[in-house]
């Protein structure tokens, strides 16, 4: 990817990961819905994802969008969700196809698919089993948030099909840095490293596909998602393994 990168959101947890992994491997436009604390290194521009006029220019001569903007509260109110997450991504969209970007990695969410859980939990988070969410089922969203997640992937599938932008969506796992999280057998389940999450979204901007659905966990023993297609189609390699801790240290090899 040789031309600018517009990443939303860049202030949010998932976002700093990435920048964390690579901040020197792109030519980066940030976009912060405050004013940093401090200046980043790159480009950057402060406003909301709804605001139209600030989205065309965001978007002027950038190759490829990472859109991570928007009320990311799992108990967001229906008001919240359909202004900041529904319509907001819809209206950066809009602004990327008239723009001519060629690429939409779309941060989707676990809690698109959150209520896959309710019959089978707790046995689904555990290593013994092998029930799997592989991105071809339909969501069953958990709460609001998850509802205008869905409704993101499916504003990607229309805007592939009608004006051929390229659309990954990433349903993110439990992102946290250093180690997973601690007697959380779910969050442990969906486990995301930093760099794992980095590595993803730089194959979300190399490889070739034309719409896809994945799920952004590391390669945890413990799994309900299947990273097979994130492997298969993206050239995901994670290199992380929430079962290579015990409880915040990481155990050494062998041991």
């Amino acid at each position: 990817m040789d031309d600018p990168v517009l990443l939303t959101g860049a202030g949010g947890r998932v976002g700093g990961a990435i920048l964390d992994g690579l901040a020197d491997e792109y030519d980066w436009r940030l976009l912060y819905h405050s004013q940093p604390a401090t200046e980043p290194d790159a480009e950057f521009l402060v406003g909301d994802v709804t605001d139209a006029e600030l989205m065309a220019e965001a978007c002027e001569g950038v190759g490829a969008v990472i859109h991570l903007a928007g009320d990311p509260r799992p108990d967001a109110p229906w008001d919240s969700v359909l202004a900041n997450n529904i319509d907001g991504t819809k209206v950066l969209y809009d602004a990327a196809v008239e723009a001519g970007v060629e690429r939409f990695v779309f941060a989707s969410s676990n809690h698109a698919v959150g209520h896959y859980e309710t019959d089978r939990k707790p046995d689904l988070y555990r290593a013994d089993d092998d029930f799997r969410l592989d991105g071809t089922e339909l969501p069953r969203p958990g709460n609001f948030y998850g509802v205008s997640k869905a409704a993101g992937e499916t504003l990607g599938r229309f805007y592939h099909d009608e004006h051929g932008i390229k659309v990954c969506n990433v349903r993110i796992g439990n992102l946290t840095e250093g180690h997973p999280p601690v007697d959380y057998e779910r969050g442990q389940a969906m486990w995301l490293s930093h760099r794992d999450c980095a590595h993803l979204h730089a194959r979300t901007l190399e490889a070739d596909y034309e719409y896809e659905i994945v799920y952004g966990i590391s390669d945890n023993d413990r799994k309900y998602y299947s990273i097979e297609r994130a492997k298969a189609v993206l050239g995901y390699e994670p290199m992380d393994n929430s079962a290579d801790f015990d409880g915040r240290e990481r155990v050494a090899d062998g041991n």
